[in-house]
């Protein structure tokens, strides 16, 4: 199978974060290259995972604003009752826990960049003060009186079909005018497979010999065949999942087969990953027991135990298969958990863990 070189006239900051060398990706970092030259508000529209955030930052270094910040915002992952602060910042005493004075992403990102990650995720009402804060110019913060001038570059993004949401009165149609002065769309990654090698070697990058895992002509060919539903996302996790599990082996279409299974129902062994023999399938509920008893050592009387540890460890775990299972929608994620949504939000807070790709 040929190398796809990644050969462009535009910036390195661009080549280095959007990969590959298809038709649809080679356009995309053109159509980068040339928004990148005003200050227009630019939103970005693509399934879940397929790489939105790489595409704002390379907006954002391809720009006059590269050397001031790029901010960004996750507007789903935010509770709704804390959007408010999170945008225009607060003053002290402004509500319950507000102990100190916070400035906002606007005010954080001043004279750079702002991206607004899954703006579809945001409530009605809030989408009337952002509306006013793009309009005049200036933010107040919850609690305050005194304005503050923010000239910022707003990048947005969302998985959600944005015309589908206006007509159901979930997004307004000004703010939209606002925001989508221009619409780039990142294609999906079962529509780009010829890329699939660069992105993994990419994935690979520096990494030691030991924790990669390499694919032969069928194990490539596994992979460029399969669907990808949760795009590069699920890809950069497969290339993950290898090299722990298989690094330094050469993984031939069984093994990829069994690298691609449910990741929440299906438990793999080395000798799976080789071809050797099918993978262990096993029902939700019994994977936490095996897990654990595939992964515990032998209990020494004199060593203690940490048992918090392990139990963090494994559900952490848990949670980013969830996230993947769920191609990074945390409602969705939050209900294979058995969670509330604020829940898992915090949980992932605790563990540091990031949906973006």
């Amino acid at each position: 199978m040929a190398t796809l070189a990644i050969k462009t006239e535009i910036k390195a900051p661009t080549e280095n974060l959007i990969i590959g060398n298809s038709p649809a990706i080679v356009a995309l970092r053109e159509m980068i290259a040339l928004v990148a030259r005003s200050s227009a508000s630019v939103m970005i529209i693509g399934p879940s995972g397929s790489g939105k955030e790489m595409v704002a930052r390379a907006i954002h270094q391809s720009s006059q604003r590269n050397d001031k910040p790029f901010v960004a915002l996750n507007c789903g992952a935010i509770p709704s009752e804390l959007i408010e602060s999170e945008l225009f910042g607060h003053e002290r005493g402004s509500f319950t826990g507000a102990h100190s004075r916070r400035i906002g992403r606007f005010e954080e990102a001043n004279h750079g960049t702002l991206f607004l990650d899954e703006i579809g995720d945001m409530r009605f009402d809030m989408q009337v003060k952002l509306l006013r804060v793009l309009e005049d110019g200036i933010v107040t913060r919850v609690g305050g009186t005194a304005v503050a001038p923010v000239n910022v570059r707003i990048i947005s993004a969302t998985h959600q079909n944005i015309d589908d949401a206006i007509a159901s009165n979930r997004f307004r149609e000004d703010l939209f005018f606002r925001l989508g002065v221009v619409m780039l769309q990142v294609p999906n990654l079962a529509s780009r497979v010829e890329d699939i090698p660069a992105l993994i070697a990419h994935f690979q990058k520096g990494k030691p010999r030991g924790a990669v895992a390499r694919f032969d002509a069928t194990g490539m060919a596994r992979l460029m065949a399969h669907r990808w539903p949760g795009n590069v996302r699920e890809l950069r996790n497969m290339v993950e999942r290898a090299g722990v599990l298989a690094g330094g082996e050469t993984l031939n279409a069984h093994g990829v087969e069994a690298l691609l299974g449910n990741a929440a129902s299906r438990i793999i062994s080395g000798g799976d990953l080789r071809g050797a023999g099918e993978a262990l399938v096993l029902k939700p509920a019994a994977i936490t027991a095996v897990a654990f008893a595939r992964n515990a050592q032998p209990i020494d009387s004199k060593a203690p135990i940490d048992l918090k540890d392990m139990l963090e460890t494994l559900e952490l775990e848990r949670i980013q298969m969830a996230l993947d299972s769920a191609n990074g929608v945390i409602s969705e994620a939050a209900r294979m958990l058995t969670l509330k949504r604020t829940t898992l939000i915090e949980k992932m807070r605790k563990y540091g863990v990031d949906r973006s790709c």
